[in-house]
């Protein structure tokens, strides 16, 4: 049986950790309550995509009914391994920084796969990132004006700030206990605005454009297409 290939991305992370709820606003437009611990999950690193490169909607994700969503995020590029950083060194732990677009399968993630976030999380093409700019280009990763636009229509309009946990936060936290190797890639959280809180909702579908900036970080479009 001929199976179609996806072209990956030139970067291909040893590990991406994600963080889920990393906003007020998104987590009560989904219906969950405001975390007081990050949520974590992991993606696949197989699952990240270039700038310009397709999303591709599995024909897995016709179980559940349309469901494909985006999310997006400021992504964290770490330049060293790290382990039990403290919040205050944490930032010198970071090479850079991009665009990301957490793209989730909504029934994969919270039904079809026993609970757990990442399966519907990690289909090929499902982590977009842009091309990743040195950290030292980024005074304050707290204070960044983020959007989404979805086929042009403006869908996420947030900033940074409001994180709950922030940049310094995730890694100190994340490397109790264990060692985060250098190039690890983590998703900070998206704000409101996603297409499944919405009524009715608006998943992606065939012929899309998803556009995500993140003031002084960059520009992230990628074209949405179904897999027959």
């Amino acid at each position: 049986m001929m199976t179609s290939q996806i072209e990956p991305s030139a970067f291909f992370p040893p590990a991406i950790l994600a963080i889920g709820r990393n906003y007020a606003d998104h987590a009560k437009e989904m219906g969950g309550t405001v975390p007081t611990q990050p949520i974590i999950f992991f993606k696949n690193p197989g699952c990240v995509i270039a700038d310009g490169a397709s999303i591709i909607i599995p024909a897995i994700c016709r179980e559940g009914g349309p469901q494909v969503d985006f999310e997006g995020e400021l992504a964290v590029i770490l330049g060293a391994n790290c382990r039990e950083v403290s919040q205050s060194d944490a930032l010198g732990m970071v090479e850079g920084y991009a665009v990301a677009n957490d793209v989730s399968a909504r029934w994969w993630q919270n039904q079809g796969a026993g609970g757990q976030f990442s399966r519907g999380k990690s289909f090929d093409t499902f982590c977009p990132l842009s091309k990743i700019i040195s950290a030292k280009k980024i005074k304050d990763p707290q204070n960044l004006r983020i959007q989404t636009r979805v086929s042009g229509e403006l869908m996420q309009d947030s900033s940074t700030s409001n994180m709950i946990f922030s940049v310094a936060k995730l890694i100190s936290d994340l490397s109790r206990g264990m060692t985060l190797l250098k190039g690890t890639v983590i998703l900070t959280g998206s704000p409101p605005g996603v297409g499944h809180a919405r009524k009715p909702p608006r998943y992606l579908q065939h012929g899309d454009v998803v556009e995500i900036s993140i003031e002084s970080v960059g520009m992230l479009s990628n074209p949405v297409i179904e897999e027959p």
